[in-house]
Parts: structure tokens; C-alpha cells; sequence
């Protein structure tokens, strides 16, 4: 909301010496926030002038200009820009008279742009300043040609100041308006709250005596809402006023121009201009129909199935049962509270005027705004609520101003043609509510005087069992004791409710999960994984290639409203976001990546149907059998963490070939996971849909399958436009975390030399070297410390159909040196499990 200072001086006493921040720091106090300042970007010399005489010359490109005599200072002064009084300036304008008086911007002037002013010579002349339109000075849009004082109903002397004059001086403060203070859309509202925080003189705008304002005999109006949408009746108040014998062409009074120009709203002409004024000072949209152009009587209804209406901005709308409308016996001329229509719209052959100011229900008139995408200030500020009781004096006000301004006659005949009874029912604030809910010691005294101060009327005393209080009628916000309470802390002062800090219970702190969900992630990116989270949804073909290990449908949640139609379900796996991650860096000319992501996946189960239309109520907690039903409807979400590499590990640099990353770059990042999870993770040779049949493998951990690591075939790469190889691994971290217990308990290190000896085994081809690896460990006892796979060798030497696997052991005792009788000893009691499980032999 724009308020320009000159007309918010006219309700509250703001000192004159205020500066525009004074004014917002006011009205941050009581609970606004803070936007902007606006001014007429301009700098004098800018005056009055008289056109003396002028001479029109034909130009060789066509264009005929004229070069003007004005004065710009009476007769033997000096002018404002100390030159002569008479200036030579050239215009490009035609619209102007011998004798008329304009504004002059003499040199050293600054119009917005910012655009200096200054004596320059053209098209044969000295042109000592510029006679200004409209919209240089910043008063409108639209150029109209040199703006005539005339035209504005002004005769000033020549060389007054036209800042001062038309209100160019003026600046206004804007403020944001929380959707439940729609009263503060108005000056009206916004005097008051600085009202409420300086303590200065409040002057009501809207304060007028009931017969000026009541009902009478009038304009034939009628609501046919006898089936009010969800149980909210559309229409409860419509004022109708008739001024005759407007002059539309009438000019609009400069200070009008100004003020409308600084709150952000163009002046469209005298009629449409005072409508505009009356709402923003106001806060009551405001409505006027040609007279002569209605059909009948006026009806307020809901639309017809199928109903068009052309609305002011010249569209064909097909409205909605729903929509409130306003109606003659031709048909919709408006949409009532949002636009009016087109064939009733005020111009400049309007002779007589219907004013209408009326009280919509807010819900309908927010939902057709949003409907036909069709915000305007009027819908603006009845979807938030006006005041029910301004309607009367804001007709009669803009009939007043019709009359003032436009030369019209008030019809006094005509009055309010619809009116329902305004009843507030009142809120029990009990005596020590307010201090309990804000915390702070208020008395009574400050409680009672802090609610009529803001218009509730209150009904009780100090000492006494509480208050019933009945907020003012501009206040639908206020609902019950809590918007009360609100209330009182904001006119008290935010500044003494204290700043407390809750003191967190010991002993609490992150879940195992999530520190080890923690350390896994942290242990990536250290070792030169970038982490790219990724939108949770995908397409059904890819949650059957990367979701399945053998690419057959399984089931995938499907999204009612997804936000995009060609990735509808939520993933199954989180290896499709990494590839649309790596696609869009390698179309940028990123084409060596290591990424990761943990995540959730969805994982539905067979048969089982998700999702529910059920909704519990708002305001209401949900009971067990509620909370079990919405926690049935949710699939099973796992948190998985996937890697990919692609391109280089090592760029090529002066004396070092570049090192492209492979499988066992993968196998790394697998086991720098299984590192920060405190587990041992297993590999063993596998297949999978997406994957190379030979460079696939499963990860288990104890035998538990917990994920897969390979390279994608080459055919599933080139479908995403990568090149070259492409590598990833996914695993469930919750079920690996799950596996490595609540602790991760960190090794005891030994002051001891281990001792390390190798054994290299024939056996099948076929049997994984995990398990060799697993007998190794489990036969070799306590004294083995670790196991590694250093060769895996078939050819010469070897028999057919089997290979042979070296093993580097390491054995170390924690209270004494091992000789190498006992390593021995303990390395041929782990080949003697070898040999029972799997025929294993030592080659020799």
C-alpha cells in the first residue's frame, strides 16, 4: 500500500518536519513491514508558463515544429533560471494556444529519467528549455501532447512554482500489508495505525451522522443468492447513488493526478479517477455504471452454466456457478467484486452515473479472482474483508465528488436498495490470558486500553472476571481471544515481549541414523564427490530399468498432479536424477564428474493401493486410527545413497596422462561408504538390467544384499547423452546403517609389528571371491587384522575353468611380537576352511 503524506496529514496529525523514514519507522512499530519511498523523481526550476506567440516551420523530415515565445517570469523580472523572462523553446507539440498557460522546465531542471534540462540548439534554434507533457513530469502514462493548465481547471501567475502547485512535491511511503490487515489498504486504515503508534489525532474519514448515509427508496437492486455456496451468502449490502449531468471530460484536480500517480494508480479520467480515490481512501471498492446504458433494475447472482461476460479489459470470459455476478435484463454486466463489464463502462459520452458500493462475501470473490486470473484492487481488498459499515458513506462521498468536480446533481432520491443488519458477536478474553499466551505483565488497565484503543468496545473492569469484547467493524480479523492478544502485545510494543531462548533437554543431539547418514555423506565429499540433490521423480520406463535388477515392471507411485507430465512417479531408484544431473553439466562442457546423492526412494508394494481422498479437518488433532489411515496410504520410503562417475579422475597435465574412472573407482567410493558406516561391504560378480553383464556387482553386507555397483551399458548412456563410460553404485544406506549397529566403534591400535605373509589358491572360476575372502577370516582366527584381493590370474599354469586368487594377510597380536611359526599357522588354518568350502588349493 502507497501512501502518499499529504493526504494521510488530512486524518492524522503528522508533524509537518516528518520525514518519509519517520513515517515507516511509526508504522513498523505497530507491525508493518517496511518497502519503499516514492517521489516525483524531478528538480526545479520548474514553472509556470504563458505561450506568447509562436511560429509553426515544416521540417525535411517531415515533421513541423514550433518555435514558441513564453514567458517565464513577469514582466521585467528574472526568471527562475536567472535568464530573461521571455524564453525561445522549440515543441514538437501542436495541442497548445496562443495565450495558454504550461509548465515550463527551465535549464538546470532534472525530469525523471533522470533527464537534465538544458539550452541547446536544434532544428535551427536555441531552445531555452521545454514546455512539459503529462507524462514527463511523471503524472501519467500516456503522452497527450504539452499539458495545459487549463485543461486542469488552473490559472496560476507566471513563474509560480508548478511542483508546489500540482503536488509534484509530495512523496508517498509504502508499506506491505499482511493479507489478514486488509483494513490497512485504505489511508483511512494506515492514519489510524499511526495513530495508534504515535498517539497523534485521529480524524475518521468514514465518521458521518447515520441520516446523512441511510437507506431509502432507490435504484431497483435484488439478490437472487437463495443458494448460498457453502453456506456464505454472496452478496449482504448494495448501496446504489445516481448523479446526473456529469461533464466526463471535466479535467481531474492536479492534487487528485498526484495522489493517485504516487499510490500506483494512473489517472483514467474525472469519473473513474474520484471511484479510484474513494477505495483508496477508504478502503471500499467503488463501482460505476453508464446510467443510460443499464437495461432495467439490478440483480446480484451466481452465474449460469455456460454465461459469457466481455469484462473491462476486453476478454470473452465463460464463467463459472460459482461466480457472483452482477446482472440487468440483458444479462452479466460485471463480475461482482473483481471487474466490471464492458457494456456499461463510464466514457466520455457518460451523462448519468449508478454508483455501487457493496459488501461481497470474501471466499467468492477470492476464488473468481483466482478463477479467471484476474487480480485487481478491488477484488484485493474485498477477499481480505472491508468494512461493512462504509459502504453509505463512501457512495455518498463519491456522489459528492462527482458533484464537486465532474459538475453533476446528486439524485437524493436514491439511496441503499439492498442492506442486511451488521451483527459482530463479541470474544471472552479472560483476565490473565494475554499475559500467559505473550508473556508479559500487562495490567488490566493497559490490556482494556489497548482494545479501545484499535475500536473494540469493552465490557468489563480491573479485578473483574475477564472482559467480553467486540471488535470494530473494520476488524474481520480479530475472531477470538488469541487475534486479541495479538492485539494488545502490538499496541504495547513488541520490544517488551523478552527474548528467551527454550533450553534444549540434555542429552539429546542427532539420531545414529542421522550421524551416520552424516559421515557417509561427509566421507564422499571429501573424497571428491560433489553432492547433487535431484527432483524425487522420474518416468515409469526409468524406474523399470534402474528401480528392477532385471528391468521388469514393479510398482511405481503415480502423482495425481505431478509437476511435470512426462516425470509422473515417484523413484524407485536414485541413479535417474544423476544422470539428468550429469547429462546438463556435460551439455555445458563438464564432462569429468563424480557426484553423489543420498535421498529417499519410494518402494510400493505389490497389490497394496496408495494414497487417500480422505482429508481430516483443519484446527482439529487427528486421532490414532486417523493417523494410522494417512500413515497406511504412504509407500515405503527408503533412504538410498548412489554414486557416478564419468570422464577423468585425472586431467592430463605436463608429464601425466590423463586416468579415466573405471569400476574400481566405484569399488573405492563403496568402500569409502562402507568406512563411514562402520561396515564391511562384499562385492560379487552380478547382472542387472541397466548394467554391463561382465562389470556388475552386488554389494552385501554378511550376506545381506545392500546394493550394486557397475558400468552402464552402453546403449543406457547414449539414451542420456553421455559419452564414454559411465559408472554408478547405489546402496540402501538405511539398511546398511541398520547393519552396522547403534556404534561405530573405532579399532585399538597396537604398539606391536604385525607380521604380513600371501597365499595365492586355485579354484573354480565361478566361485566369488568374497566368499573365498570370508573363509580366509574365518579360519584364520583372531590374530588376522586385515585381507586384501591384490590378483586374480587365469592363463598359463592355471587349469581350465579355474583361476587362482592371491590374498595379502596381515596378522598382529596385541601383547606380544608374532613369529612367523604363528602367522603361518593361522594363514593355513584359513586355506583349510578354503579347502573344505570350496576345493580351494595353494598353487604353487
Amino acid at each position: 500500500m502507497r501512501v502518499p503524506l499529504s493526504w494521510l496529514r488530512e486524518y492524522v496529525d503528522v508533524p509537518a518536519d516528518a520525514a518519509p523514514e519517520d513515517v515507516l519507522a511509526a508504522l513498523v512499530r505497530v507491525g508493518f513491514e517496511e518497502e519503499d519511498v516514492h517521489r516525483f523523481e524531478l528538480q526545479g526550476p520548474i514553472v509556470v508558463g504563458e505561450v506568447l506567440e509562436f511560429v509553426e516551420e515544416p521540417q525535411s523530415n517531415g515533421k513541423t515544429i514550433r518555435w514558441c515565445q513564453v514567458r517565464v517570469a513577469p514582466d521585467g523580472e528574472t526568471a527562475a533560471d536567472g535568464g530573461d523572462a521571455v524564453h525561445g523553446i522549440v515543441c514538437g507539440a501542436r495541442n497548445f494556444f496562443v495565450g495558454d498557460k504550461v509548465v515550463v522546465t527551465l535549464p538546470g531542471a532534472v525530469l525523471p529519467g533522470p533527464f537534465p534540462i538544458a539550452a541547446r540548439k536544434t532544428y535551427g534554434h536555441v531552445s531555452d528549455g521545454m514546455i512539459a507533457s503529462a507524462r514527463e513530469l511523471g503524472l501519467g502514462d500516456e503522452h497527450n501532447g504539452i499539458l495545459r493548465l487549463v485543461e486542469l481547471g488552473i490559472d496560476a501567475p507566471v513563474g509560480t512554482d508548478a511542483i508546489s502547485l500540482l503536488g509534484l512535491d509530495d512523496v508517498a511511503v509504502e508499506i506491505n500489508v499482511t493479507p489478514d490487515r486488509g483494513y490497512a489498504l485504505s489511508i483511512r486504515g494506515v492514519a489510524r495505525e499511526y495513530s495508534h503508534s504515535t498517539g497523534a489525532a485521529f480524524r475518521d474519514p468514514a465518521e458521518r451522522t447515520w441520516e446523512d448515509v441511510a437507506p431509502g427508496a432507490g435504484f431497483p437492486v435484488s439478490a437472487e443468492d437463495l443458494a448460498p455456496i457453502r453456506g456464505r451468502a454472496g452478496v449482504t449490502e448494495f448501496v446504489a447513488r445516481v448523479v446526473r449531468d456529469v461533464d466526463p471530460t471535466k479535467p481531474t484536480p492536479a492534487w487528485m493526478i498526484s495522489r493517485l500517480s504516487l499510490a500506483g494508480v494512473r489517472s483514467l479520467g474525472i469519473l473513474i479517477d474520484i471511484t479510484n480515490y474513494v477505495m483508496l481512501e477508504l478502503g471500499q471498492p467503488i463501482h460505476g455504471y453508464d446510467l443510460d446504458k443499464l437495461q432495467g433494475g439490478i440483480t446480484v447472482r451466481r452465474a449460469t452454466p455456460g454465461e459469457k461476460l466481455e469484462t473491462l479489459d476486453g476478454k470473452v470470459r465463460t464463467l463459472d456457478p460459482e461466480d457472483l455476478l452482477i446482472t440487468d435484463d440483458s444479462g452479466p454486466i460485471g463480475l461482482a467484486g473483481v471487474m466490471g463489464g464492458g457494456t456499461t463502462e463510464m466514457g466520455e459520452a457518460t451523462r448519468n452515473v449508478l454508483i455501487e458500493a457493496a459488501t461481497f462475501d470474501t471466499v467468492s470473490i477470492a476464488r473468481t479472482a483466482r478463477r479467471h486470473k484476474l487480480p485487481s484492487e478491488a477484488s484485493r481488498r474485498f477477499e481480505r474483508g472491508v468494512d461493512p459499515l462504509v459502504p453509505f458513506v463512501a457512495a455518498r462521498r463519491v456522489a459528492d465528488l462527482m458533484v464537486e468536480y465532474a459538475g453533476g446533481t446528486s439524485d437524493d432520491e436514491y439511496g441503499a436498495a439492498l442492506f442486511a443488519e451488521v451483527f459482530i458477536p463479541g470474544i471472552e478474553l479472560p483476565p490473565t490470558f494475554v499475559q500467559r499466551l505473550i508473556g508479559v505483565d500487562y495490567t488490566p488497565g493497559q490490556i482494556e486500553a489497548a482494545l479501545r484503543l484499535i475500536g473494540c468496545d469493552v465490557v468489563g473492569a480491573e479485578g473483574s472476571e475477564g472482559w467480553q469484547v467486540i471488535p470494530p467493524s473494520w476488524r474481520p480479523d480479530l475472531t477470538d481471544k488469541w487475534t486479541l492478544a495479538e492485539e494488545v502485545a502490538r499496541i504495547e510494543g513488541y520490544d517488551r515481549i523478552p527474548s528467551v531462548l527454550p533450553l534444549p533437554p540434555s542429552g539429546r543431539g542427532l539420531t545414529a541414523a542421522q550421524q551416520g547418514r552424516r559421515r557417509v555423506a561427509n566421507a564422499l565429499a571429501a573424497a571428491g564427490f560433489v553432492e547433487t540433490p535431484s527432483f524425487g521423480f522420474t518416468s515409469e520406463e526409468q524406474n523399470d530399468l534402474h528401480g528392477s535388477a532385471s528391468g521388469e515392471q514393479l510398482p511405481s507411485v503415480k502423482l495425481a498432479n505431478p509437476l511435470d507430465g512426462q516425470a509422473p512417479f515417484l523413484r524407485r531408484s536414485l541413479v535417474p536424477g544423476l544422470l539428468q544431473v550429469a547429462h546438463r553439466n556435460v551439455s555445458r562442457g563438464f564432462t569429468d564428474l563424480s557426484l553423489f546423492e543420498t535421498g529417499v526412494v519410494f518402494l510400493p508394494k505389490v497389490g497394496v493401493r496408495y494414497g487417500t481422498s480422505f482429508v481430516p479437518p483443519l484446527a482439529v488433532r487427528p486421532d490414532a486410527a486417523t493417523l494410522a489411515e494417512l500413515d497406511a496410504s504412504i509407500p515405503p520410503q527408503h533412504r538410498h545413497v548412489a554414486v557416478l562417475l564419468t570422464g577423468s579422475l585425472v586431467a592430463k597435465q605436463p608429464g601425466v596422462a590423463p586416468v579415466t574412472a573405471d569400476l574400481a573407482d566405484a569399488l573405492d567410493a563403496v568402500r569409502t561408504i562402507a568406512a563411514a558406516a562402520g561396515v564391511t561391504i562384499d562385492v560379487a560378480q552380478g547382472q542387472r538390467a541397466a548394467l554391463h553383464p561382465g562389470r556388475t556387482g552386488v554389494l552385501s553386507v554378511d550376506g545381506t544384499e545392500v546394493g550394486y555397483v557397475g558400468e552402464l551399458l552402453p546403449a543406457v548412456a547414449e539414451a542420456s547423452d553421455l559419452p564414454g563410460r559411465v559408472i554408478v553404485a547405489e546402496l540402501d544406506l538405511d539398511l546398511v546403517l541398520s547393519l552396522a549397529g547403534d556404534k561405530v566403534v573405532a579399532a585399538s591400535l597396537s604398539g606391536f609389528p604385525a607380521a604380513t605373509q600371501d597365499v595365492s589358491l586355485v579354484l573354480g572360476a565361478d566361485v566369488p571371491a568374497a566368499e573365498v575372502r570370508g573363509a580366509l577370516v574365518s579360519g584364520a582366527g583372531e590374530l588376522l587384522e586385515s585381507v586384501r584381493l591384490v590378483d586374480d590370474y587365469r592363463g598359463q599354469g592355471v587349469p581350465e575353468g579355474e583361476k587362482s586368487l592371491t590374498f595379502a594377510l596381515r596378522f598382529r597380536a596385541t601383547d606380544r611380537t608374532l613369529t612367523a611359526a604363528e602367522a603361518t599357522e593361522a594363514k593355513l588354518a584359513g586355506v583349510a576352511v578354503a579347502t573344505e568350502r570350496f576345493g580351494a588349493t595353494l598353487r604353487e
